[in-house]
């Protein structure tokens, strides 16, 4: 490449890898979203579905190991992160102006946040 060519390529370049580290970016962004709100809505669910039930610990273990089953290359679905989406569900359903702003953090970082919440019971 002349000189000049060269030149106009690396500034090419380095345009075309910014604009695919900012599509990644955006990308991994509306995952996360994404699947903050499928965990909203499970925790949701389950919510609605024990109101008036006397069912907890071996319900959720079924649900798990059901889920783990259906969808086995997905990570997420454990009892332990079962548990974590109720009780994600509980501690900011209440809070309309919270809502939002979690489904732009990751999951890992909402439950660091949620052990420093008050327990709440439903």
């Amino acid at each position: 490449m002349a000189k000049l060519a060269q030149s106009n390529y690396k500034t090419l370049l380095v345009e075309i890898k910014n604009r695919i580290r900012t599509a990644q970016y955006e990308a991994l962004r509306v995952v996360n979203k994404e699947l903050i709100s499928l965990y909203w809505d499970i925790g949701r669910i389950i919510i609605e579905r024990q109101k008036g039930q006397p069912w907890g610990r071996s319900v959720v273990e079924s649900l798990a190991k059901d889920l783990q089953d259906e969808f086995p290359g997905i990570k997420g679905f454990s009892v332990r992160n079962i548990w974590n989406m109720r009780n994600f569900y509980v501690a900011y359903s209440d809070n309309k102006k919270l809502q939002p702003l979690v489904a732009e953090i990751s999951w890992s970082h909402n439950i660091v946040i949620r052990l420093f919440l008050p327990c709440q019971k439903n």
